[in-house]
């Protein structure tokens, strides 16, 4: 029994006494409850503070409201104890072949157990890289890379339509510069001060050369111009290449330039004009972001005529809604607090709802350690720390999973040996080891020709093995939890604890049957039990784009 299924026991035990007049609460009953499994397991599987809610509304104290629901919830036979304790807390024991045909109906399931319609109908817009294509993606882009990525898989878990959306910021003095520094290095000059270094500009000014013939010979500011391009279509080629590396995967690479190129600035302006939050002043145009929050209004277009960078921003989050998102998501860095405001503010003047169409998510800094020193410099870039790096030292399923067991706006330090350590100290060796260990079990079935062609949920009835059913009851309401909450560390965290829950079964109760021993009823309930764990061990690290071995 899920706990999603003993809510709806405890609602229909509702219903029954309104039904008869037992009970009568003031604006009807409730039509979702949660349970919650209790800290203490003493006190029972799961638990309900449902009386204390409702008891007030029903004329009653609460613990009288408990005794009458606890009454009616004993008539259950998957129900085996109703307790109530303290001022209405009801503490309620599931019967062991009810708890068991959560297992089943895992199997049932297969890659489907865990997903869920919380979210179903909502089209969500995910934008979680923003960057330059003049140089390699750092790590900051890579935290975004695994969290966003995990999120992406959790709000589709959960019902949502979503869109993963890479923002190529290819407009302005950057990509003149990084065309500049390119010219520079094909020609053997020194780079402008203010211009890209780095090994990789070299190496990347060599490949345009041998890749484009003649180059080197067009007229100074072609030249320019040649060289900034094939350098944006290389490196961002290189980008793209390196994040389906590393299981990243995006929808939508959306241009900046395509927004000047196709008039979207103009037509967004036009639409916040019409909305009546634009002005002219100082030969500018500006929009009044103060009436929403903003700690001072924004220019758009410069007294030059030249849009700025906000109004790019304004023109991104327009294209963005009239492609039918109903939520935008923005995952920024650490130093884009500032943009809160201001991005909230353009959806307010665009009139939309910016508690409701627009969200912005800040995460905070990374540091690697490696041997005990702070990664600084990169062998390729010069002053940045880049993915492909952080990809070879660590490995992408210990990179993805330990940047994605931490809530995104914590800062975080991580340990590249901690990391890569092959002991159940590491989180994610833990968690893959308990699934190889799974994978094993069953091949040891398999090779023993057990079949699991029957299970009865009713043997199931060790404590360590409630435990572990309870555990994995929890995965649907944990996934649908870190969708909601946009925290996708929370499937890392609840992977361990039912590691642990399984390791502590395994270590209680033997699964396969020894020497000469028949196979027994309780050793395919077992397995069952076993098949079901790998199941949601293997989803749950499918959320976080991490694999799922079957040998380690």
């Amino acid at each position: 029994m899920t706990p999603e299924q003993l809510a709806e026991k405890i609602l229909q035990a509702l219903a029954a006494l309104a039904a008869d007049g037992t009970i009568t609460v003031e604006g009807g009953l409730p039509r979702e409850l949660k349970v919650e499994r209790p800290k203490n397991p003493e006190h029972g599987d799961y638990a309900t503070n449902v009386a204390m809610q409702l008891g007030k509304r029903a004329g009653l104290n609460p613990r009288q409201f408990a005794e009458l629901l606890a009454a009616k919830l004993r008539d259950d036979e998957a129900i085996t104890a109703v307790d109530i304790a303290g001022p209405g807390f009801i503490n309620l024991r599931v019967a062991a072949d009810a708890q068991g045909k959560v297992a089943q109906s895992i199997l049932e399931a297969g890659e489907t157990y865990g997903t869920s319609d919380s979210l179903h109908g909502r089209t969500i817009n995910l934008e979680f890289i923003s960057a330059n294509p003049t140089g390699p993606l750092h790590l900051g882009h890579t935290r975004w890379a695994a969290v966003g990525d995990a999120l992406a898989r959790v709000l589709a878990a959960a019902g949502a339509t979503v869109t993963r959306e890479f923002y190529i910021n290819d407009r302005g003095n950057q990509m003149d510069k990084f065309g500049a520094s390119l010219q520079a290095a094909a020609r053997g000059q020194e780079i402008p001060e203010d211009g890209y270094h780095g090994e990789y500009i070299l190496d990347l000014a060599k490949r345009i050369v041998d890749e484009v013939p003649g180059i080197l010979e067009l007229p100074d500011d072609e030249q320019l111009i040649a060289f900034r391009e094939a350098g944006y279509e290389r490196q961002l080629k290189e980008q793209q290449d390196q994040l389906e590396q590393f299981r990243t995967k995006f929808d939508v690479w959306f241009s900046e330039r395509s927004l000047h190129e196709q008039d979207g600035v103009p037509h967004a302006i036009q639409k916040l004009r019409d909305q009546g939050h634009l002005y002219d002043a100082d030969d500018a145009l500006w929009m009044r972001t103060t009436d929403f929050t903003d700690d001072k209004d924004r220019v758009l277009i410069r007294s030059n005529g030249e849009p700025t960078y906000f109004a790019s921003d304004a023109a991104y989050y327009v294209n963005k809604r009239e492609r039918g998102f109903e939520t935008c998501i923005y995952l920024l860095g650490a130093d884009h607090h500032g943009y809160v405001n201001r991005l909230k503010a353009i959806a307010a003047c665009a009139g939309d709802d910016p508690e409701h169409n627009i969200e912005i998510l800040i995460g905070q800094l990374v540091k690697i350690l490696k041997g005990g020193e702070e990664m600084r410099l990169s062998k390729r870039a010069g002053t940045i720390v880049t993915l492909a790096e952080l990809v070879e030292e660590g490995g992408v399923d210990a990179l993805r999973y330990t940047l994605c067991r931490y809530p995104a706006d914590s800062p975080l330090t991580l340990d590249i040996e901690e990391m890569t350590r092959q002991a159940s100290e590491n989180p994610v060796y833990y968690v893959q080891y308990a699934h190889a260990r799974l994978a094993s079990i069953l091949r040891n079935a398999d090779e023993l020709g057990i079949k699991l062609d029957e299970f009865d949920p009713g043997l199931l009835s060790h404590e360590r093995e409630g435990d572990l059913l309870r555990a994995l009851a929890e995965f649907p309401r944990v996934v649908a939890t870190a969708a909601e909450l946009r925290e996708p560390h929370r499937v890392a965290r609840y992977l361990e604890d039912t590691a642990s829950a399984f390791h502590k079964f395994y270590d209680s109760c033997r699964v396969l049957p020894r020497g000469d021993e028949e196979v027994e009823p309780v050793h395919k309930a077992r397995l069952t039990l076993v098949s079901a764990t790998r199941t949601v061990l293997a989803n749950g690290l499918d959320l976080l784009g991490v694999s799922a071995p079957e040998r380690m």
